[in-house]
């Protein structure tokens, strides 16, 4: 087999002499990973994106690190490589990160388990750079125009270090308009692909990911050990999934022997996988499906009086930027408010967040306040964060945060 002609279609990068403010400065020193464009006071040539931004101390002259030029975004310069030390930007320096970060999962896939994340963007060293494996399939999303020159050779490592038979190039949807490749979202740049739905084990249950039009790379991997954490918990309970999309906790319940499950989602085709994914595994359970807006349908449930004894609300991202900080608070808010009021006696609720601009501090402080101003006796059980195949490198890239609370009625 061979890896597709368009990996090679790109130009050689140039080398770009950068200089910071002290602010820039200050944070590439500090091992941050972004340098906005307000920071950078000079750059020796006109550059386009990939080429190499050799980063220059102010005052003694010094390179303190490598990043991509990035033009056409306000992070302008992505690093990739900090500190003094010499480094030569090749094959064998994609080769040799690409080996740290598998190096991070060999526990993980010590378990069995068969689908991770093997490359987190910025957190192991590719910034724009998102890799996940599927059983024998490698997807790779691209979110930057500044990898495209190292393409082929970030490619050709990724698939010997993960032994995939197929690797599925997706693109964000920005890059989907870039005139700088000749790539397909969703072209399959290695091996076959005889149906774009894969299956895969996670902690030994069974599931399935679109990896040519699904979500993202078709699969949310960060949740995977709150999601074992809930199947463990669920068996002989009844249990609500809230935003379930493909079923993660609500397979992982089944799986385990739950009584009975119902997931929500606004997505009656995001449902239909949720279904399909359970009856990859065998289970003796009910699994109901309810679709419509979360808020108005825990509203309803409350109503008629319906309660369950694990409750788990897992919503998208609330605040992808600065602005919609405050009304994320309050729909996490409600979230809680609405979680409680369903969770039946001595029963378990779970909160999740993924927006990172709302700090895990403020998410787990609007919990407790809301769990406290009702009355309803509780403890803290855990609070957990991402999964190990997605470590953290930098502040920003700590998004997931997850809360688990035990009522104690008696």
């Amino acid at each position: 087999m061979s890896f597709s002609s368009k990996l090679t279609y790109f130009d050689r990068p140039k080398r770009l002499a950068v200089k910071l403010n002290a602010k820039g400065e200050q944070f590439v020193q500090k091992g941050h990973p972004w340098v906005f464009s307000n920071n950078i006071t000079k750059v020796s040539n006109d550059g386009k994106p990939g080429d190499l931004a050799i980063v220059f101390s102010k005052k003694k002259n010094k390179v303190i690190g490598l990043g991509l030029f990035d033009l056409n975004s306000p992070i302008q310069i992505k690093m990739i490589h900090h500190g003094f030390e010499k480094a030569d930007v090749n094959a064998e320096f994609f080769q040799r990160k690409i080996e740290n970060a598998y190096d991070k999962r060999t526990p993980l896939l010590k378990t069995n388990t068969n689908s991770y994340r093997l490359l987190f963007g910025e957190n192991d060293g590719f910034p724009g750079l998102i890799a996940d494996v599927y059983a024998s399939v490698l997807v790779v999303k691209i979110y930057s125009e500044i990898w495209f020159p190292y393409l082929e050779d970030i490619v050709l490592s990724l698939q010997n270090i993960s032994k995939a038979l197929s690797v599925v190039i997706r693109l964000s949807r920005q890059l989907e308009q870039s005139k700088l490749h000749q790539l397909i979202n969703g072209e399959v740049v290695y091996g076959t692909l005889e149906n774009e739905v894969v299956q895969f084990i996670e902690h030994g249950v069974n599931f399935s990911a679109n990896v040519i039009k699904g979500h993202k790379t078709g699969y949310f991997l960060d949740h995977r050990a709150n999601r074992k954490q809930v199947g463990a918990w669920s068996q002989g309970k009844t249990v609500l999934d809230v935003f379930s999309y493909a079923g993660g906790f609500s397979v992982h319940a089944l799986a385990n022997g739950a009584k009975e499950v119902t997931s929500l989602d606004i997505s009656k085709q995001a449902l239909e996988i949720a279904v399909q994914n359970a009856k990859l595994n065998s289970y003796t359970g009910t699994h109901k499906t309810i679709a419509g807006d979360a808020f108005e349908e825990l509203k309803k449930l409350i109503i008629n009086k319906v309660r369950f004894d694990v409750v788990v609300i897992d919503p998208p991202s609330f605040a992808k930027q600065s602005s919609e900080i405050e009304l994320a608070k309050k729909k996490y808010k409600q979230l809680a408010e609405l979680g409680q009021k369903l969770a039946a006696t001595n029963g378990l609720l779970v909160l999740a967040s993924c927006s990172s601009r709302v700090l895990d501090t403020d998410f787990f402080e609007i919990n407790h306040s809301v769990l406290v101003s009702n009355q309803r006796r509780f403890k803290t059980i855990q609070k957990t964060k991402h999964d190990t195949d997605h470590p953290i490198g930098f502040p920003e890239g700590a998004y997931l945060k997850c809360g688990y609370y035990r009522f104690l009625d008696t």
